[in-house]
C-alpha cells in the first residue's frame, strides 16, 4: 500500500501537522487505539463517516453497528472508498482497509458480520469525523 499513489497526497510532515499525534499512529502508522476509547463507538445520529485525512466520506450510519469489539463497525462501505491489502502483522493473516484517495489505514474487515454484507469493517475511531444530516 505505502508505494501506490494516491490523489490526495502529503509529505509525512504536513500529515504530522494535520493529525494528532495519535491519528498519525494509527492512520499513518499502522497503529490501532484503544479499544472503547474513541468517542464515535457510541455515534447514532443520521450522518456519514469520513476520512480524517482527506475528508472523503467513507461509511453512513445506516451501516453501523454494534459488534461488541470496542470499535466502530460497519457492515459496508460507500462504493469505492476504501481498499483491502493483505495485513501480515502481529503473526496473523488479516485484510486491511485503508482509505481510496489519501491511503490511510482505517482499519481491518473481517468475514463475521450481520447481513447484508455479512462483514464487519472494524475502524479506528481517530481515523474518522462524523458529519451529521
Amino acid at each position: 500500500m505505502d508505494q501506490k499513489s494516491f490523489p490526495v497526497s502529503r509529505t509525512d510532515a504536513e500529515w504530522r501537522a494535520l493529525l494528532t499525534p495519535e491519528q498519525y499512529e494509527v492512520m499513518r502508522g499502522h497503529g490501532t487505539e484503544r479499544p472503547g476509547s474513541c468517542a464515535l463507538l457510541n455515534e447514532k445520529r443520521p450522518g456519514a463517516f469520513a476520512c480524517v485525512g482527506c475528508g472523503q466520506t467513507l461509511f453512513v450510519a445506516t451501516t453501523k453497528f454494534e459488534s461488541g469489539t470496542g470499535w466502530p463497525s460497519f457492515d459496508t462501505p460507500l462504493e469505492g472508498a476504501v481498499e483491502e491489502t493483505v495485513d501480515r502483522s502481529y503473526g496473523m493473516v488479516r485484510t486491511e482497509v485503508h482509505c481510496s484517495q489519501c491511503g490511510s489505514h482505517l482499519g481491518h474487515v473481517f468475514p463475521d458480520g450481520p447481513p447484508p454484507s455479512g462483514l464487519r469493517y472494524c475502524i479506528n475511531g481517530v481515523a474518522l469525523e462524523f458529519e451529521p444530516d
